[in-house]
């Protein structure tokens, strides 16, 4: 079991540079396997989630490699086209290889998916989208058993703009013969992203990042190269961390435009936010104040995956903040922990009234899921004495290098493989 401890009671100071997003990665990854050659991802995030979907690209028969934050992915030998439960069990979003495996092989088996546990995820939208495009869904003994001789162009009619949903429609309608229409989509600059990666592979894409995608499938080059867009949760992650210990900081290859509703939240607490092309200075200074209500939404309203954080950074504000969950019903793991070292947090249902100002005390903590660790890493930073945070494997499947970076801010933090 891995730790993390951090000395809290410092401010941040220095500069580091964003890592790649991940939820862009893992379905680009998923849809390297459609061109039957190989792809150069580079930008790409060396995370715990990624290591388990390159290891389901090794299994279905493929050679991926990473080196110095590029991935290499050569489909042109692969030969499966099943998930066991072992992989599926590393990545919730591992069920994203579904459109792809089906588009490449005309069949596919997997087990329901793992990953953090945040409530109701179901894939329900993701098998209803295969089955317009022609798949045969079989449910027996919490395995999927799908066949699709041949995919057709579709219309698809999304009941919620699910994020899974989207990518794994688009990918599984590149692979379809005809024209296939998406509506209701999400609209997450991680979904552009994988919109921009299929038009390398030369599928003709359109309104990627909007709420209707069209897809022309069919055709795929035999290489492709493609750079990952910058981790909006990840700067949101390391904003909140200096509105909470104070400071300033810089943070190398941002997009100002997918973090709009993330720096509007930050600016009503007074944290100043500099853009300049692709970098952001972010500082604060000793006193902070709470935000308006925060409600989470689809993009572009304010992501659920930057609440904790948030959540955390509002404990040394003085007075009330109040957020409003409307994505997952489990969004507030964290709490329990929060409060473990002194925080005062009231939650009914979705909603979460938190009374900031109250010094913070180190302790033991465990992360309850990958954004709940990423709060009580937050809340250690302007918490008195250290914190020591166990259960790090969740946190691990989404920041990259993340005790080197908060050394490289001047924060006292080491992780420990026990």
């Amino acid at each position: 079991m891995s730790s993390l401890t951090v000395t809290g009671g410092r401010r941040l100071s220095g500069e580091i540079r964003l890592q790649g997003a991940k939820n862009s990665a893992l379905p680009i990854l998923a849809a390297s396997i459609l061109s039957s050659g190989e792809t150069v991802i580079a930008n790409c995030p060396r995370l715990t989630d990624v290591e388990a979907a390159l290891e389901i690209l090794r299994h279905l028969g493929c050679r991926a490699e990473f080196s110095d934050g590029t991935v290499y992915v050569d489909s042109s030998s692969m030969t499966g086209w099943d998930i066991p439960d072992s992989l599926m069990r590393r990545m919730r979003s591992s069920v994203i290889f579904l459109g792809a495996i089906l588009a490449r092989t005309g069949q596919a088996t997997l087990s329901m998916p793992g990953g953090c546990e945040l409530g109701p995820r179901p894939i329900d939208l993701h098998l209803a989208a295969m089955e317009r495009l022609g798949a045969k869904i079989d449910e027996r003994g919490g395995n999927l058993i799908c066949h699709a001789p041949g995919l057709k162009g579709a219309r698809i009619d999304l009941a919620t703009p699910s994020v899974g949903a989207t990518e794994n429609s688009m990918i599984a309608a590149a692979g379809a013969e005809g024209v296939t229409l998406i509506t209701n989509a999400a609209r997450e600059p991680e979904i552009r992203d994988l919109g921009s990666f299929l038009t390398a592979l030369g599928v003709r894409v359109r309104g990627a990042g909007t709420s209707t995608v069209v897809v022309e499938g069919g055709r795929f080059r035999p290489y492709a190269r493609h750079r990952v867009i910058p981790d909006r949760i990840a700067a949101a992650t390391y904003i909140a961390a200096v509105a909470a210990a104070g400071g300033r900081i810089v943070l190398r290859g941002v997009c100002e435009r997918d973090l709009t509703a993330v720096s509007d939240a930050f600016r009503q607490m007074g944290v100043c936010l500099a853009y300049r092309g692709n970098t952001l200075a972010a500082s604060a200074g000793e006193r902070i104040k709470p935000p308006l209500t925060v409600t989470t939404r689809p993009y572009p309203g304010f992501p659920t995956d930057a609440q904790p954080p948030l959540m955390a950074a509002c404990l040394r504000a003085p007075g009330t903040s109040v957020f409003v969950e409307t994505i997952f019903e489990n969004r507030y793991r964290h709490v329990p922990e929060l409060t473990r070292m002194g925080a005062d947090i009231k939650v009914d249902g979705r909603v979460a009234i938190v009374h900031g100002g109250n010094p913070l005390h180190g302790a033991i903590v465990a992360a309850p899921d990958l954004r709940g660790g990423a709060a009580l890493i937050v809340a250690a930073l302007t918490a008195e004495g250290e914190t020591r945070i166990i259960e790090t494997k969740h946190i691990m499947r989404g920041y990259e290098d993340i005790d080197r970076n908060l050394q490289a801010l001047g924060i006292n933090a080491k992780r420990v493989e026990d």
